[in-house]
């Protein structure tokens, strides 16, 4: 669903739970962020989060390790720990039970690798499998890490190469050459985001998005709004998976990536002249992808020394939109 008809949609909810009347909701319906937040007390926030989607690799165990991944990453965003998650399934009526058993075998090493504990979930027969988890995360509420803080003068650093959906299309449609690129994005998607979320926290991040289905531009966009600024992104610095731009080249285009073109429309400025497939891959839907950090440019040079990232772009003073240059 592009951010334009989720944005519709969610209108009844917002106008049902207006933010004023719950004061202990720090992040809610009202903002477009990563999680929810709710306040305990004056020390303590928990951070709720839920997401699943089909299978996106025919191995299961790496499928669910991919969905956990991605599942855990909004709370990272968010500057919180993940500490209690529940399993949320779909699986067709006769499948092998092999198969389920090992999709829920590698989400639950990813919430191990993450510190924290499946603790039960919910599982339905639907035609087609889906997975991922509802996951509870802690913070200091003074600690969260927003989508919306950036700051003119801020660099943007992002935390891993963009391309899986290209490539995972790739695969699908059998394009020549797509095994290599395949296993670099399979290496990318189980990468958990906890080092990088506590490395942008200790850098002075201003603000902080994790990229998934709206691609870099939609969430680079989502910044740029929530923060009232201009956010500008240098097409030619984003990192890309191996073969990701070949394989856009030859056509392996998402359509998920095209909605994100169609909705994200004016809120997104592309200069002249830039390559078409490199300007897709900054459209395209990303699973389990990285952060996106606005930060001091200290903090991004800091990050680039440790090997967390690459700067990409900037933040101006200017219309709340993201132009891509």
């Amino acid at each position: 669903m592009g951010p334009e008809t989720l944005a519709q949609v969610l209108r009844p909810l917002k106008e049902r739970f207006p933010a004023a009347e719950h004061p202990d909701v720090l992040v809610g319906l009202a903002d477009a962020d990563d999680a929810a937040v709710y306040r305990v007390s004056d020390d303590l926030a928990v951070i709720q989060t839920l997401d699943f989607f089909p299978p996106v690799l025919d191995d299961p165990y790496l499928y669910g390790r991919i969905a956990a991944a991605n599942a855990l990453s909004d709370v990272y965003a968010m500057g919180g720990e993940p500490r209690l998650c529940l399993n949320i399934a779909g699986f067709p009526e006769g499948m092998d039970p092999a198969i389920p058993a090992e999709v829920f075998r590698g989400g639950a090493d990813a919430v191990a690798e993450a510190g924290a504990v499946v603790a039960g979930g919910h599982t339905v027969l639907d035609e087609e499998p889906k997975y991922g988890l509802s996951v509870l995360g802690v913070a200091h509420p003074a600690q969260l890490l927003r989508a919306k803080g950036a700051r003119p003068g801020d660099l943007l650093l992002l935390t891993k190469p963009v391309g899986t959906g290209v490539v995972l299309t790739a695969a699908q449609q059998g394009v020549a050459g797509h095994e290599a690129a395949l296993q670099a994005a399979t290496g990318s998607m189980v990468a958990l985001n906890r080092e990088a979320s506590r490395l942008a926290r200790e850098a002075g991040a201003h603000a902080v998005t994790d990229v998934t289905g709206f691609g870099l531009a939609g969430h680079a966009s989502e910044i740029a709004a929530a923060s009232g600024v201009r956010v500008v992104l240098e097409a030619e610095r984003v990192p890309l998976l191996p073969d990701a731009l070949r394989l856009a080249e030859a056509g392996a285009v998402t359509g998920g990536g095209r909605r994100n073109v169609e909705q994200l429309g004016a809120r997104v400025r592309v200069a002249p002249g830039l390559s078409r497939p490199l300007v897709d891959l900054l459209y395209d839907p990303q699973t389990s992808g990285g952060l996106l950090v606005a930060l001091p440019p200290e903090g991004a040079a800091g990050l680039e020394k440790a090997g967390a990232g690459r700067t990409v772009g900037s933040v101006e003073a200017g219309p709340a939109r993201v132009e891509i240059r």
